[in-house]
This record gives structure tokens, C-alpha cells and sequence, in this order.
């Protein structure tokens, strides 16, 4: 209809309208569908006017079935409920109108509407009046959150048609909620929601092949990838039906393996990190299918694998070189929130190359599942490679930063947790660039530490393995690196009663006593101070303690220590004293009267440390007089 018939024919429109039998009006709302069109909000406003809200009204529960007394025409309840809904969201495309305290009370209304399960030629309607209203004003947006709308969209999301106009306006519903509104409430407050919402739209994303594949792509890394998110990620962890994490996987493929934007790929990956710290390293080589979907065309299992692995090691060149410019070649005045969200890209990139470590770990160490693993040796050997190139990378990202005198930082410190995890499955890999840099990685801290502590503990994994050989132990010692590994373990003895990895300690133990075996080789003195402090940090560990583990390792420290210092020393010293020596007394004592009692059951794997511990002992029981007479006593 061009615009000279239009004049005449929206006159004839609004005097039906304005009729004074609702037969004419009807008319009249028939005719205004063909007007409330495209962006002619003039025409809108006249149609809106004419029709009136309280006719709206009477039409809008006549549909809903709650006529007033005297309405006859309930036998058109699904027509009547179609043009209200039609001509509601028709009109709210003038912002005026969306915002207007009618429509906004409207809300709740259109919310019952979906719940009750309306038939499908009428999502598109509630739908987009619900969309228009809440980006009107933050008062409608505020009246869809309260009127229970993440409830609604998570029981109607499921029924709306793949691909369909009604889903990307449920799409866009729930984006504008999720990034309007608290995250930290909703998360809280609606998990299974979520969770329901989650599986829906990750069908979506597996199926879809137009730009709103890249909208759901984001919703998806909004609610997963939340600092608030561990309720959904709980919550996801208890669905029986796991599919999602298969439409999840065949998303994430199809956007990586494409010519996209980097930021799209960076979105992905971002989803992805989180998935796999929902479900675990396995859903990069998972195997599972999906008959029923005849649409989704399988994937080779290693292809999620090296697609995520390539993307994170092309993340991680770029980013690495554009922090180093933005630190020491650019103007300092650019940072702020630019590095920040670099830093925060690089932790998603660093963690996929550790989470991809754990899993080829896991793989090579075990040879039952490596015999059924689908990562072929071809594909271990593009792994091995990739990730030998990358740690590559952020060793010569750390060499820069040491060259310019850098050693606090996040983003140092992520680098060396990195190089801690490839460096822990394989301890001799790049020796002569670990040998150059290593006392300088030790010697990093994060931007909010004191002092160098998580990059020790990052890199325990390699140096418990390294100086298990002579080798290992004078490299270490040669920088005092031997006095940095025993200030961590005491200051992982101190964090140990705020539920500290118990692991780590174990770890820290046996290279400090890789390194207390070897001292005599090679030559080296470890700080009196510190021997002290740890001394007393074992004393105050094992007190209330029975795990015979803990027992027998901080006993073989203890032993391995006296070797070169006596009773009379100790005592005599500030920091000792009696208590102390007293503690550490019935510690040796504990450890030497387990033998022969608990050896033969969960005891058996601590023989060696008891050998350790009575070597000690016959060498500098003269010297603690105490301790002997205690344990001759207990001999009696």
C-alpha cells in the first residue's frame, strides 16, 4: 500500500476505532495490523489513541479467558488473544508507548501468557513486546525480572522451534536481563533455571549457521563463565542428559575452524575453558554422539583437541607480545583497563594449555586408557610439539621481562605456573633456557605478594624430580634456590590449617629432602634462620596430628636437620626453646616406635623415610640427650 492509499485507508482504520460497538473496533484492530508496520510511529501513535487502553484490556483478557461480565465473543478466545498480543508488541515499537506505565503493568501479564503453553503463532508477539518494553525503560526491565521471568523463559525455551524468530527474541530477552541486572543474584537465586536454559541454547549453538550463532556464543560465555557461575556449573554437573557438552563441543569446532573475527574465537575459547571446568579435560577428546540430530554431522574425536590447542597457542604469542609492547615500549598512560582485559584473556588461553597438559598426561601416564584413547600418536606428536613451541614463547616472554628488571606480576606469574605445569611432565625439557632462568622465575611474585611464594609452589613438580639426581641439586643450590624452596614449604605448613593442597607439601618435603640427602655433595649451606623457622613450623604440623604419612615425612626433615646442629643449640636459641624441642623430641620418638607396630599394613610405603630416620638418629643422638633418653625409656 504506498502512501496516497494509506492516508484514506488508516482514516477508515481509526474511525472504526473509534466506534462505539466493539464489533467495529475489532475491525478496526484487524485493519491496524496492516498499519503497525516498520518505523512509521506516527501511524502507531494515532492507532494507540484511537483504540485506547482499556479497550486492550478487555480484548487481552478475553483472550486469556478472564472476560468481564457482558463480553460475549469468548468463543474467539485464541483470535481475540492472538490480535491483543499482536497489536501490544505492534504498538511498543514507539519507545514512548513501551515505556509507558500501561504497558510496563502489562508484563506479568504476557509472562503468564508463555507459561501457560500457547500455541507457537504467538511466541513471536509475547515475545517482542516483553523485548521492546524492557529496553524502553528500566522500569519495564526491572518489572520483567520481578515478574519471574528467568522461570518463564526457562520452561517456554524449550518449545520454541530450532532457529526460529521466536528463539532469537528469547535470546535477546535473556541477554538484556543477564547484562542489566545483578549476575551475582540471578546466578544465586535461579541455578536450575539456568541450567535449563544452558542445555536449550546449547542445541542452538550447535545447529545454527547465521549470526545469531555468534549472540548465543556470548550468552553462553555470560552465564558460564561468571565469577558467580559455581551454582550453574554444580547444577550442570547433575543433569542426567550430558548432550549439551556435545552441542557445546560441535559449537565451539565450528566457530574455530572458520575464517571469524579473533574475537569470536576468543568467545569460544573462553566457553570452552569454562565447560572443561565444568566436565573435566576429557570432553576435549569425548566420543559421544548424537543420533537423533541428523543435522549435526559427526566430528573426528581429536579435532576439538587441536583446534582449542592451536587457537590458545595463537592467543598466547599475541597476547604475550602485546602486553611486552604495552609495558616496555609503550606509553605507560594506555594501560589501565585495555591490560587488564589482556591479562584476563591470556589466563583463559594459559589455562586451555594446562588443562590440554593434564589431559595428554593423564593419557600417556595410564596405559589402559592410552590403549583406548582416540588420540592417535600422530596427534600426540602435533601436542608435544605445539606445546614444546609455546613454552618456548613464554620463556622468552620471561627473559624479556627479566631483561627489563620486571619481577611483579599476574601475568609473570601466570607464566610461570604455565611453564610449572609442562615442566612437571617432562622436568628435563628446554634444561639450558630453565637453567638460565630459573633462579629468576623463583624469584617472581603476583601483584598482590609480598614475596615470592606461588611461583616456588608452581614449579615443586620440577624441581622435586630434578634433584632427585646430583645434577639437579647443585643447579638448584648454586643460586640459594635451596633456601627458597624451604621458606615455601614453611610457609605451606602455615596455610595447611586453611585447607591447603596437601600434595604441594608432600612435594616441597621431598625436594627439601632430596636436597638435605645431598648436602655433603654438594656443598652447600642452607640458611640457619630458615632451619629454624621450619623446625618449628613441623613442631606446630604434626602436634594434633596422626596421619602417619605427615608423621614420618616431617620426622625425616627433622632428623635430616639435627644432622648439623645439636640439643644445646636449639634450646638456647630464641625461636626454640623447650616446648619446641619438646614437640620435635616426641615427633622423632613417634616415628622411630612406628616401626615394627604400623609397618605392616598403610605403613609399608614409609620404610625408607624410617631408614632415613635412624640413620640420623645414631649420628646425632649424642647430641640430643633428650630425644635418646625418651626413646630408651620407651624401650623399657
Amino acid at each position: 500500500m504506498n502512501s496516497k492509499e494509506q492516508a484514506p485507508a488508516l482514516e477508515d482504520c481509526l474511525k472504526l476505532l473509534k466506534g462505539e460497538r466493539d464489533e467495529q473496533r475489532l475491525a478496526g484492530l484487524l485493519l491496524a495490523t496492516k498499519f503497525c508496520t516498520g518505523d512509521d510511529h506516527t501511524s502507531i501513535c494515532r492507532i494507540y489513541d484511537a483504540v485506547g487502553d482499556r479497550f486492550l484490556d478487555r480484548l487481552l483478557m478475553s483472550g486469556m479467558g478472564k472476560a468481564t461480565a457482558g463480553v460475549k465473543e469468548v468463543d474467539n478466545q485464541d483470535a481475540y488473544l492472538q490480535l491483543s498480543v499482536t497489536i501490544l508488541a505492534a504498538i511498543c515499537r514507539v519507545p514512548g508507548i513501551a515505556s509507558s506505565i500501561y504497558m510496563i503493568s502489562k508484563v506479568p501479564v504476557i509472562l503468564e501468557i508463555l507459561s501457560k503453553g500457547v500455541g507457537p503463532t504467538i511466541y513471536d508477539e509475547c515475545y517482542e513486546f516483553l523485548f521492546l518494553v524492557s529496553t524502553a525503560s528500566e522500569g519495564g526491565l526491572t518489572k520483567l525480572h520481578d515478574s519471574g521471568c528467568i522461570n518463564v523463559l526457562a520452561s517456554s525455551m524449550y518449545s520454541l522451534p530450532d532457529g526460529s524468530h521466536s528463539f532469537e527474541l528469547a535470546v535477546r530477552v535473556l541477554q538484556l536481563v543477564l547484562t542489566k541486572l545483578p549476575l551475582e543474584t540471578i546466578c544465586t537465586k535461579y541455578p536450575s533455571e539456568l541450567t535449563c536454559m544452558v542445555a536449550v541454547i546449547a542445541k542452538q549453538f550447535a545447529l545454527l549457521h547465521n549470526a545469531l550463532k555468534f549472540e548465543v556464543l556470548h550468552l553462553l560465555t555470560v552465564i558460564l563463565s561468571s565469577n558467580y557461575a559455581v551454582p550453574v556449573h554444580n547444577s550442570l554437573r547433575l543433569m542426567l542428559n550430558d548432550s549439551w557438552t556435545t552441542y557445546m563441543r560441535v559449537g565451539i569446532v565450528a566457530v574455530l575452524q572458520n575464517r571469524i573475527v579473533s574475537a569470536e574465537k576468543l568467545q569460544a575459547l573462553i566457553l570452552a575453558e569454562s565447560i572443561i571446568s565444568i566436565v573435566g579435560e576429557n570432553w576435549l577428546i569425548d566420543q559421544k554422539q548424537l543420533p537423533n540430530d541428523r543435522e549435526i554431522e559427526p566430528i573426528p574425536a581429536d579435532r576439538c583437541l587441536l583446534l582449542l590447542l592451536e587457537s590458545s597457542r595463537v592467543e598466547v604469542a599475541v597476547l604475550l607480545n602485546e602486553i611486552a609492547y604495552m609495558k616496555y615500549e609503550e606509553n605507560q598512560s594506555v594501560r589501565g583497563e585495555v591490560i587488564s582485559l589482556k591479562h584476563r584473556n591470556l589466563a583463559v588461553a594459559f589455562s586451555l594449555i594446562e588443562k590440554t597438559i593434564k589431559l595428554i598426561s593423564g593419557v600417556c601416564g595410564n596405559e589402559e586408557a592410552n590403549a583406548g584413547s582416540p588420540i592417535s600418536e600422530r596427534t600426540l606428536g602435533k601436542v608435544f610439539a605445539g606445546l614444546t613451541e609455546t613454552i618456548g614463547v613464554v620463556l622468552e616472554f620471561l627473559q624479556d621481562a627479566k631483561d627489563h628488571g620486571q619481577r611483579k606480576g599476574d601475568d609473570l606469574l601466570a607464566s610461570v605456573r604455565v611453564i610449572g605445569s609442562y615442566l612437571a611432565e617432562t622436568p628435563f625439557a628446554c634444561k639450558e633456557k630453565i637453567d638460565d632462568l630459573l633462579e629468576y622465575m623463583l624469584s617472581v611474585e603476583g601483584e598482590d605478594e609480598p614475596s615470592p611464594f606461588f611461583s616456588t609452589c608452581f614449579l615443586l613438580p620440577m624441581l622435586c624430580q630434578i634433584t632427585m639426581e646430583i645434577e639437579g641439586c647443585k643447579m638448584l643450590a648454586s643460586f640459594g634456590g635451596h633456601n627458597s624452596v624451604m621458606e615455601c614449604l614453611v610457609k605451606l605448613i602455615g596455610l595447611n590449617n586453611m585447607g591447603m593442597d596437601s600434595s604441594t607439601i608432600f612435594m616441597a618435603c621431598d625436594t627439601i629432602m632430596n636436597l638435605l640427602l645431598r648436602r655433603e655433595d654438594i656443598r652447600v649451606q642452607f640458611d640457619g634462620s630458615i632451619q629454624i623457622h621450619l623446625l618449628t613450623a613441623l613442631a606446630s604440623w604434626t602436634e594434633n596430628i596422626n596421619d602417619q604419612s605427615i608423621i614420618m615425612m616431617a620426622s625425616t626433615l627433622c632428623s635430616l636437620i639435627f644432622d648439623s646442629t645439636s640439643e644445646e643449640a636449639l634450646v638456647n636459641h630464641p625461636n626454640v626453646g623447650h616446648i619446641i624441642l619438646n614437640k620435635l623430641s616426641q615427633l622423632i620418638v613417634r616415628s622411630l616406635a612406628t616401626y615394627g607396630q604400623d609397618m605392616f599394613d598403610d605403613g609399608k610405603a614409609d620404610v625408607d623415610l624410617h631408614q632415613i630416620i635412624s640413620r640420623g638418629y645414631a649420628g646425632w643422638a649424642d647430641r640430643f640427650p633428650e630425644i635418646k633418653e625418651t626413646l630408651q625409656l620407651m624401650k623399657q
